[in-house]
């Protein structure tokens, strides 16, 4: 934290003690959840300074770190004990608690860390030291990895086949102390050792921009080794490497053959050392039971092809090949640094179906992204087929013409003899409805299982209240962000397209970093977005950047790259995501300013607000389209702003004061450009207007009556809203700025076509690509292009955060160091909650007006503060857990500096 804003904390907190009703009691207080590059005790760490977080437990209210101590060692036991102290930071006087960077020498590959920290509050008490956590480097140097990349000899095709195996036996001849594997494939692997499967995590090793950058997995195996024999194998799949990629089944988009990348290494009890890694020795078949595998096409599996044991001892391989050594680069290689796509919940069928057309179809009441576990009996040989789709049509029949191209169809053959499990290993699909065919017993729900699969985040926000529709809403957004975020933020997880759209991922940043933990998840990806940018400074619309013709950047796209680092600044108090990407940043507004013409984007191709609503009769012109050249610039101008922003965090004032003159610039051309002198713009739309306003490109002068041209238009078209992907989400932030929350509501329950209810009513259980994805009349949109879990629209959680329960950060102490509740009842509701997980630790939310009063209770994790503003109070008398406070009025309502603690506020309201 800068000084000042340490200051601010202490000297806030003094002034307002006195305005609560509580008395300073001592306190116990304790550092816990120990984290490392937002990881518990991670594996496989690349960073040179791994930085350190913690929270604090603290009894009653207004805690605050004064400093903090950090030491570290390479023994546990010793370092609990005080012992054998490596590096330590001393007493730091600081109320940081989050990114510490280590400060020790320089790390090695391999090299362990255990630290423990203690923190001091603001009268110098210190807390007991806290538990022990750790990390561990991975591979830092390509010279690290003795492993020789390895794969079939005749596989070199690139066409459709079975999955290769590869399996080599090793002998331990000594007690394990502890054993770690590394591993990566040209591809999607599995692995095995010993007949088990190592880890939790699938489709590894996930998906980046390969060429440039490749990810390994490091796995503890020390529990599944064993004195003497063992085996240890691999299965590969084609993945995103070589498999089924962008549109009209095009393979093979980074390479033709799939290979495995593996190494053991083996720490024995004595001290001594061994490695097992993948060479010439391994062997290899293609006769194992996966016959086929493919991100959009699904999987078959004939398990009368099943090898038993062939990842244990004893197994004969004698008719196996030898593998193949691959002259193949590891100089692309990183480490693994967001989460692994995790199983997660388990759906149970809600129904079973025969359609009009004589189908069997099986409901699990939820569109989902996974695949589905099958418990069944038959005979050898018995075929069963699954397909699998959002929706049925109005008729009731089942509906898979959206998906395009891919086939989403798993294929299952019985080897007969008893209950058989089947589940896919190197594929997913989107689905709530499967038909099913081939299945000899009566369908019952112990046959199926729905898996949801996604990476493993972690849930950080909820948000309830008591309208129905927007709780269903809600629910919509979080499992549309589950099945999208597969490893990267996709814009849609089922037909043939499953791309890392650009413009879908930034304006859902604040959304997803609400309802889920992706720090990791975002850094891994935005490093992708600088991997993939072209030399000449442009950004891909998808990240990974794989369409067959390249596409110059598009406006509300390509500025990903200077948003997300903003925003991820904003949330998580994170400098260290603005030094990586600055770079990225500042390439890519050159780039702008590079092709711009007297200071404005005005040509090349560009989405514009895609999927806006669009009027079907247009007898007064309102339904005009924004222009997208005004869209072009407003997102220059952002993006400009944005990395002055960043600038002005990481020092470089030579480039805060030339882009600041050019922000002057595109301003006063966006002016000439696309506003009359009386303040109109060119584009009389609810999008011109929101972006004009949000990215403060109007005078001040002026933004009032824009704001009002805005409602007007909203009116105009009896409370709905008429944007698209790039204005949609600003839309109800901007309406809430300047004084208009009743229309932001109004909108938020609006029930009808073009709304967020509107799918809800319709019975979505995931956010629609298109507004009208299903029609009033059943019918569908454009089968092109008509997915049913697409999150960009789900933007509105971010609003719903803000301002319906009122949690905000405080741009002046970035990751809720500082943060702002205050909650905007509006729309009829009479009562909401929110929870956020914030870094420093849960933030709560919860109001309820009853019998003329509101009840706001809140809570404020220690070692952050809270400015609360209480709507409507500024004349009433307020009370915290039943005795009167003091507020400062201002206009109608009033506020208060809060420690951390619980607090429990009572005033007469009426709105």
């Amino acid at each position: 934290m800068h000084k000042r804003s340490y200051l601010f904390h202490v000297m806030a907190s003094a002034a307002f003690a006195a305005a609560l009703p509580c008395s300073v009691q001592a306190q116990s207080f304790l550092p816990e959840k120990l984290t490392t590059e937002y990881r518990t005790s991670p594996l496989g760490v690349a960073t040179a300074q791994p930085r350190m977080s913690w929270q604090i437990k603290s009894t009653g209210r207004d805690f605050m770190q004064s400093a903090y101590e950090v030491r570290t060692g390479s023994n546990a036991a010793a370092l609990a004990k005080g012992k054998e102290i490596g590096w330590q930071s001393g007493k730091v006087s600081s109320g940081e608690s989050l990114h510490i960077p280590y400060g020790g020498g320089a790390l090695s590959s391999r090299q362990r860390v255990f630290w423990q920290v203690r923190v001091y509050d603001r009268n110098g008490k210190a807390s007991p030291w806290s538990q022990v956590a750790s990390w561990e480097m991975g591979l830092l140097q390509p010279s690290d990895w003795s492993a020789q990349w390895i794969g079939r000899a005749n596989d070199t095709t690139g066409k459709p086949g079975p999955s290769p195996i590869f399996r080599k036996p090793f002998h331990l001849a000594k007690p394990v102390q502890s054993a770690r594997l590394f591993v990566t494939a040209h591809g999607l692997y599995e692995a095995h050792i010993n007949g088990k499967r190592v880890g939790e995590d699938h489709l590894t090793p996930g998906w980046t921009a390969y060429d440039k950058r490749l990810q390994y997995q490091v796995y503890d195996i020390t529990p599944l080794l064993q004195y003497g024999n063992n085996v240890i194998g691999a299965t590969l799949g084609d993945g995103w490497y070589r498999g089924n990629l962008v549109f009209l089944n095009q393979r093979n988009t980074y390479g033709k053959t799939a290979a495995l990348l593996l190494q053991m290494e083996v720490t024995y009890r004595d001290g001594s050392k061994e490695t097992i890694a993948s060479d010439g020795s391994w062997k290899t078949a293609d006769s194992g039971p996966v016959r086929y595998s493919d991100i959009y096409n699904g999987e078959t599996v004939d398990a009368r092809m099943e090898m038993n044991g062939w990842a244990s001892p004893g197994f004969n391989d004698a008719g196996w090949q030898s593998a193949a050594v691959l002259p193949l680069t590891k100089n692309n290689i990183v480490a693994q640094e967001g989460p692994g796509v995790r199983q997660k919940e388990r759906l149970k069928p809600i129904k079973f179906i025969t359609t009009p057309q004589g189908e069997a179809v099986v409901d699990f009441g939820q569109n989902m992204v996974g695949w589905v576990e099958l418990k069944v009996k038959g005979n050898a040989g018995d075929t069963i087929t699954i397909h699998h789709a959002e929706v049925l049509d109005k008729d009731g029949n089942f509906y898979t013409a959206n998906l395009r191209a891919a086939k989403q169809e798993n294929k299952y053959v019985l080897k007969g003899g008893g209950t058989e499990t089947f589940a896919p290993r190197f594929t997913f699909q989107g689905f709530r409805y499967i038909r099913v065919k081939g299945i000899r017993q009566p369908l019952d729900t112990s046959l199926f299982t729905g898996v949801a699969v996604y990476s493993d985040m972690g849930e950080t926000g909820s948000f309830t209240c008591s309208h129905p529709l927007i709780n269903q809403l809600q629910q919509n957004i979080q499992w549309g962000q589950k099945g999208n975020f597969v490893d990267v933020p996709t814009d849609c997880p089922q037909r043939d397209e499953r791309l890392g759209w650009t413009g879908d991922a930034q304006v859902f940043f604040n959304t997803a970093s609400y309802n889920m933990n992706v720090t990791g998840f975002f850094t891994k990806w935005m490093k992708d977005v600088a991997a993939d940018q072209r030399p000449n400074g442009d950004i891909p619309v998808v990240i990974p950047d794989v369409k067959s013709i390249p596409s110059p950047g598009s406006a509300g796209w390509g500025d990903v790259v200077t948003i997300i680092p903003w925003q991820f600044y904003q949330n998580y108090g994170d400098r260290r995501m603005l030094e990586v990407q600055y770079e990225s940043m500042k390439k890519w507004v050159d780039y702008i300013t590079k092709i711009s013409r007297n200071e404005l984007w005005n040509h090349g191709p560009h989405f514009g607000d895609w999927l806006f609503y669009s009027a079907p009769y247009d007898n007064d012109g309102r339904s005009a389209i924004t222009d997208k050249y005004l869209i072009a610039q407003a997102f220059y101008i952002h993006s400009t702003q944005n990395l002055i922003n960043a600038a002005k965090v990481l020092g470089n004032s030579g480039d805060v004061a030339k882009y600041e003159e050019l922000i002057k610039r595109l301003k006063n051309a966006f002016l000439r450009e696309y506003v009359t002198p009386n303040g109109r713009l060119v584009s009389s739309t609810q999008t011109a207007y929101v972006l004009a306003l949000n990215f403060d490109i109007l005078p001040e002068e002026q933004r009032a009556t824009a704001a009002q041209r805005l409602v007007d238009n909203i009116g105009a078209y009896g409370n709905h809203l008429t944007t698209g992907f790039l204005g949609t989400p600003y839309l109800c932030h901007v309406l809430t700025r300047f004084g208009h929350t009743d229309v932001a509501y109004k909108l938020l329950m609006q029930q009808s076509y073009p709304s967020w209810l509107y799918p809800v009513k319709m019975g979505a259980t995931t956010i629609w690509e298109r507004w009208d994805g299903i029609k009033p009349d059943g019918t569908f949109q454009d089968v092109g292009m008509n997915s049913f879990n697409h999150y960009a629209y789900g933007a509105i959680g971010d609003w719903m955060y803000k301002t319906v329960t009122g949690i905000q950060p405080d741009p002046a102490a970035p990751g809720y160091k500082q943060f702002r509740i205050q909650p905007r009842p509006g729309g009829g509701l009479t009562h909401a909650s929110a929870e956020f997980k914030s870094l420093y630790g849960t933030i709560a939310s919860k109001w309820k007006i009853d019998g003329g009063k509101l009840k706001l209770e809140v809570s404020v994790p220690a070692n952050t503060s809270a400015k609360i503003v209480l709507p409507g109070a500024a004349s009433a008398t307020v009370t915290e857990s039943g005795k009167v406070v003091q507020a400062t009025a201002e206009g109608n309502d009033a506020s208060l500096q809060v420690g951390s603690g619980n607090y429990a506020f009572e005033y007469s309201y009426s709105k």
